[in-house]
């Protein structure tokens, strides 16, 4: 099936600084995001440093308080041809010290259909 020439977006999902512990924490909701995704944006508008994780163990990213860090998958697909996406149902992470302010999480997919 092909895929549609439009781009759609995500749910935005976000988490409270406040209830940060050091421990991984879980910003893209229980069943990870909702389509696979051509591009992330995650915005740091919290008064604290994230670490940014895609499996809740090991450590993938770094978004410096009031920062954001914008990947786009298709970009950097290999053969350029190819579509390159984000899993869906991937969850992604944040972790830090507790803070003020949210995270977010943000990205658009392009939907396949006639």
């Amino acid at each position: 099936m092909a895929v549609k020439n439009i781009v759609l977006p995500i749910p935005l999902s976000s988490v409270n600084s406040a209830g940060f512990s050091g421990a991984y924490v879980l910003l893209s909701g229980a069943g990870g995001i909702t389509k696979a995704c051509i591009s992330l944006r995650i915005v740091n508008d919290s008064s604290i440093d994230v670490t940014v994780s895609f499996d809740g163990v090991n450590d993938h990213g770094f978004v410096p308080n009031g920062t954001e860090w914008n990947i786009d998958f298709q970009t950097n697909s290999q053969p350029q041809n190819n579509v390159c996406c984000l899993p869906q149902f991937t969850r992604v992470y944040v972790k830090a010290a507790a803070g003020a302010g949210f995270v977010y999480l943000s990205g658009f997919y392009q939907p396949q259909g006639v």
